[in-house]
């Protein structure tokens, strides 16, 4: 505004219009990115370290091999429970998991052989791997879900719909996609193969430590591979 003598002088009844910097959802994403992440590395250890530690400790205690890997194994029981009560959801893996569980357990019952409890492991594995191999005789194979669902938690739904709109688009992109499918399809079911193999093989007592190890192991090379396919390749966001 102007003052009688013609001056341009600042109106200190207005409040500065320049906006106070707020925090945007791209600075947010990195947080939840964080968090996603360390609830994953979570719960991988406690689905490991569970078992592990129950069967050891019960064997310590003087439990016999079929006691201890039965007992250990429902420990991971209200774990998983916890899960669903907490996301407020029946989720179909999770119930799976826990089936798995009790079938095995009872299976193991009637025979009285401990090493039918070690293979028990191999089937989920077993069912998820050649699931995901099965999603390649589809039009949306697995991987496109799962990283439509990446993408999404990282820039926005809008991106992530724009992202798998190239597979009705891109032939290379659908090459890609079906390649990884069938990459992390094979590891899941190599994985089962190799339990059975261990289970039935190396004696019982060092069994669950050496599949314990055995997890991350074939999951770290999944997960390095993806990467590195998916920066190679520009489908990295």
């Amino acid at each position: 505004m102007r003052n009688t003598e013609g001056d341009i002088v600042k109106d200190t009844a207005t409040p500065d219009a320049t906006p106070t910097p707020t925090p945007t959802r791209a600075a947010a994403e990195p947080t939840n990115t964080r968090a996603g992440r360390l609830a994953l590395a979570r719960g991988l250890v406690l689905e490991l370290a569970l078992p592990l530690a129950g069967y050891y400790l019960l064997k310590g205690l003087g439990a016999s091999q079929w006691t201890a890997l039965a007992v250990s194994g429902l420990l991971l029981a209200p774990w998983i429970g916890y899960g669903m009560v907490k996301r407020r959801r029946v989720e179909a893996m999770p119930v799976f998991t826990l089936t798995l569980l009790v079938v095995g357990a009872l299976v193991s019952m009637v025979t009285g052989d401990p090493r039918t409890l070690l293979v028990r492991d191999s089937w989920l594995f077993g069912v998820v791997g050649l699931w995901v191999l099965g999603t390649l005789a589809t039009r949306r194979p697995f991987m496109l879900s799962a990283g439509r669902s990446v993408v999404a938690s990282k820039v926005g739904e809008e991106s992530a719909r724009e992202w798998a709109d190239r597979w009705d688009h891109e032939a290379e992109f659908r090459r890609h996609i079906r390649l990884l499918t069938a990459v992390w399809g094979a590891g899941f079911t190599a994985d089962a193969v190799i339990r059975v193999v261990l289970a039935r093989t190396l004696p019982i007592d060092a069994v669950p430590l050496v599949t314990s190890l055995q997890w991350p192991a074939v999951l770290g090379a999944l997960f390095g591979f993806h990467y590195w396919y998916v920066t190679r390749h520009g489908l990295k966001v």
